[in-house]
């Protein structure tokens, strides 16, 4: 099968809760992010596409890399994904200030119990939404 490389952010509220996006015409939810451009290394890729999809500029040391990993494409039928995935901890103001843009359809925050209720992508459901940093235990 055919591989699609693409940077992947799960961007979280440090509260236990991320954020997913949908892109128009498409069911599945999935993380924010999108194929990289010829010669873009994929952090690049990520800082881009958070502000094209999202309206938020954020500087590539805020990333911090969770890995690579490979499932099957959401919405190319007989492709594969690579996901060179990043974690990003949005401060209050980027959370109020996410705004859906380009393909974007849709971005909902949700707590992982929660995302599980939603059509994911197989990359999101098999992969990343088991490193969502947990909420905060009460009174820390």
């Amino acid at each position: 099968m055919p591989t699609i490389v693409v940077a992947a952010g799960l961007l979280h509220d440090g509260a236990g809760r991320l954020l997913l996006v949908r892109k128009r015409g498409t069911t599945a939810f999935m993380q924010p992010g999108g194929k990289l451009d010829p010669g873009e290394a994929p952090d690049a890729a990520l800082v881009r596409e958070v502000a094209e999809e999202l309206g938020i500029a954020v500087a590539p040391e805020r990333l911090e890399p969770l890995g690579s990993f490979t499932a099957d494409a959401a919405n190319e039928a007989d492709h594969h994904v690579l996901g060179h995935s990043y974690a990003l901890l949005l401060t209050p103001a980027e959370v109020d200030a996410v705004a859906p843009a380009a393909e974007i359809a849709e971005a909902v925050w949700a707590s992982v119990a929660d995302a599980r209720a939603l059509p994911l992508a197989p990359l999101t459901a098999d992969h990343l939404l088991a490193l969502v940093p947990p909420a905060p235990a009460p009174g820390r």
